[in-house]
């Protein structure tokens, strides 16, 4: 889970890490292994981008304020 917009910009650049391994097996990979070879790679980005989309849409929290006497 999401806490921080600094967790929030590793997990995107994990998400795009793992889709660029992902690209660049699918070009090496036979059609007949490929299902095998990418499944644990897109349950994974799935898994993020989930992640991704749930922090997104949790409103900001905010800053209490002090009023001055």
């Amino acid at each position: 889970m999401i806490q921080n917009d600094s967790e929030l910009a590793v997990t995107r650049a994990r998400a795009a890490k793992l889709e660029n391994v992902l690209e660049h097996l699918r070009q090496g990979s036979r059609p007949e292994e490929w299902p095998a070879l990418s499944s644990g790679y897109r349950l994974e980005i799935e898994r993020m981008q989930g992640d991704i989309l749930d922090y997104l849409m949790e409103p900001v929290p905010r800053v209490a304020t002090r009023r001055e006497p």
